[in-house]
């Protein structure tokens, strides 16, 4: 099974979504030289300078690794005009973009199926003298099938025996259900057997990923994703979930490195903006974590609530929620996380407080529990060694921030300034240089999300979530504050005080 993957393309269509050339370089490499997939459209032709350049970097480093067949741009029935574009910039394959339905061809068009079909035969001649591979669209197919069939089947007909490389059918509207998928590609395959058919899915009714199935078990050689599920509208069919599909329920041998899939996500969401859902499936923060304490008894006793989705395969872990639904057995997964053990009572207790926590809505990590027991037992085991002594932030108009730090490790008290792009930017740059001066590690910040309760009240508090990766382990931290920079600061000490005292997190 062929994928091409269509993020740079039909992904970038996302609302607020639009990705700079050296993004599209970034991701166009890490789709065929880590993930595998098999091709990638990366650009519409005749759509701005900038495009232009994107696409002649993203060329230039396939045809200097042997991958330019693999790069593909989406062109237009304008005789020459896209094919020189596409050219111009270094590539040659070209994505031509037909009508597949009758409705589009008199209406948008406005000429006959006739007049559109010569059209088409321009492009191909021209095409196959500039040496140029063409895979054509049939741009609202899903419509055509239903309503046109006679218009479908008279545009196959006088092109299939053409050099037409792949025929694309695009549920462009998104509106199918896998049930007509399945009839509709059973109708093509059976009348066009010798045929490559890919699929290209939307998700308008949430069934993008339901018809790519029901397409591939039907005959469908080539599947169109997209990362994270970008695209216009409702997105398209996600590429996280097609893998799945396809290697555990259909399995139908591809290309695919799932062991890259968690990486290649977190990538075009942080160049993208667009973020994960936390229950997004194979991708999402929350789709490995197991909530309910039933869960995770099963779990210890004989893995009884794990499926074929191991967080493994995609380079991740397991993980056990605390929250009010938590029991002894997600405490105990985490302490053993920790190399924390604990009494009966002693367990009682943390998971009693636990609880209460959840019932505040207070959200629990793993770091948390080493604080919650130090706490709920009355120990000493948790020394805040790392305290800011005082800190004073400046904002002004037409200034960078600056701010100043004095922080006391140990017995010993340090302090320095410095400006950044906002307060707690210039903070965390003080911070660093007293860590830098003492030579001591610190870790990378990946990840920093602000909410607050719905409504927004001004007075509400704001909880500031900060994700770190240190040696190469990643957790999170929080902080409660009325001000967004000062929970954010909260949450920094914790960080600096988890690594002071985990020798989990410092070897």
């Amino acid at each position: 099974m062929e994928i091409m993957d269509t993020t740079l393309r039909d992904g970038e269509q996302t609302s607020g979504v639009s990705f700079n050339k050296a993004e599209k370089l970034a991701i166009s490499q890490y789709l065929l030289g880590e993930m595998n997939v098999d091709r990638i459209e990366v650009a519409s032709a005749r759509v701005s300078e900038g495009e232009f350049e994107a696409v002649k970097a993203i060329t230039e480093w396939a045809k200097d690794n042997d991958l330019l067949d693999k790069v593909e741009v989406l062109g237009f029935v304008d005789g020459d005009i896209s094919l020189k574009w596409i050219q111009d910039a270094g590539g040659r394959v070209i994505n031509l973009l037909t009508k597949g339905s009758l409705k589009h061809v008199k209406n948008q068009l406005r000429k006959s199926p006739e007049e559109h079909v010569s059209d088409i035969r321009n492009v191909l001649k021209r095409a196959e003298e500039m040496d140029m591979e063409v895979n054509i669209y049939l741009e609202d197919w899903s419509n055509g099938i239903i309503n046109s069939p006679e218009y479908v089947f008279f545009l196959m007909d006088e092109l299939k025996d053409t050099s037409i490389k792949r025929f694309m059918l695009p549920d462009t509207l998104g509106i199918l259900n896998p049930a007509q998928t399945r009839d509709f590609f059973k109708q093509m395959v059976e009348r066009y057997p010798d045929l490559h058919f890919d699929f290209h899915a939307h998700n308008d009714y949430d069934l993008a990923t339901a018809n790519v199935f029901a397409a591939a078990r039907n005959g469908a050689k080539g599947i169109h994703t997209t990362v994270n599920g970008l695209g216009e509208r409702a997105g398209n069919a996600p590429l996280a979930s097609v893998l799945g599909v396809l290697n555990d329920h259909l399995n139908i041998p591809n290309k695919l490195n799932e062991a890259k899939l968690t990486k290649l996500s977190k990538l075009v969401e942080t160049i993208s903006g667009v973020r994960i859902p936390a229950n997004k499936p194979l991708i999402g923060e929350y789709v490995f974590t197991q909530c309910s304490g039933v869960h995770a008894d099963g779990d210890n006793k004989d893995n009884l609530y794990y499926n074929e989705l191991l967080p493994e395969r995609f380079g991740r872990i397991r993980k056990y929620a605390l929250g009010k639904t938590s029991g002894k057995a997600n405490i105990l997964k985490n302490l053993q996380e920790l190399g924390i053990s604990l009494t009966a009572e002693e367990m009682k207790k943390v998971t009693q407080k636990v609880i209460e926590l959840g019932d505040k809505k207070e959200s629990v990590t793993t770091e948390d529990l080493p604080y919650i027991i130090s706490d709920v037992l009355r120990s000493t085991s948790i020394d805040n060694k790392i305290k800011v002594r005082n800190y004073y932030l400046s904002l002004a108009h037409g200034l960078r921030p600056v701010a100043t730090l004095s922080l006391q490790i140990g017995n010993k008290t340090y302090q320095e300034s410095s400006v950044g792009d906002g307060q707690y930017d210039a903070f965390m740059k003080a911070l660093w240089k007293i860590y830098e001066k003492l030579d001591k590690p610190h870790p990378m910040l990946i990840d920093y999300s602000v909410t607050i309760p719905p409504g927004g009240k001004t007075n509400a508090l704001v909880e500031a979530v900060i994700t770190w990766d240190f040696n190469g382990r990643e957790f999170k931290t929080r902080g409660l504050d009325a001000d967004q920079t000062e929970a954010a600061i909260k949450a920094t000490v914790k960080m600096l005080n988890i690594i002071e005292n985990d020798n989990n997190y410092s070897n």
